[in-house]
């Protein structure tokens, strides 16, 4: 009976492994079709293309606002702007969770940045009938 249990049990959690593994990217998948997911896609792509006026329009108009104030304080163009913020931006992202809370959401997920995983949280809020990004914090803490 011991010998049975000793591979019954790790092939179990093998298996349960699997199970939670699959479950986690169909979670990602699902989470992928979410209006703030695309909003956050749509900021990748305008970052990726360096094209800031698509990066300001997934931002609430007060998170633009302070990022033409902050870009300003630093003596930054555009161009020098979203040069930054392609060096800043995650790769190998996977979504982990989404809470929304009636207007407000938070997006979890985690992405390598400086060969490092990173823990990313971003925040959402409908404005004009659309999901745009509040803010957004990235830490390697563990």
């Amino acid at each position: 009976m011991r010998k049975t249990l000793r591979f019954v049990i790790p092939a179990a959690l093998l298996t349960l492994a699997g199970c939670l593994t699959a479950l986690a990217e169909e979670q990602t998948k699902n989470l992928e079709s979410t209006p703030q997911v695309k909003t956050y896609r749509q900021q990748e792509k305008a970052i990726q293309a360096g094209d800031y006026e698509a990066y300001k329009k997934t931002m609430t108009k007060a998170s633009a606002e302070g990022m033409e104030k902050q870009t300003k304080e630093m003596k930054m163009d555009p161009k020098k702007t979203m040069e930054f913020m392609k060096m800043m931006l995650p790769t190998d992202l996977k979504f982990t969770s989404l809470k929304v809370d009636k207007n407000k959401a938070t997006l979890m997920a985690t992405g390598m940045m400086d060969k490092e995983m990173n823990k990313g949280t971003i925040d959402f809020e409908q404005e004009d009938g659309q999901w745009k990004i509040v803010k957004q914090s990235w830490t390697n803490a563990k």
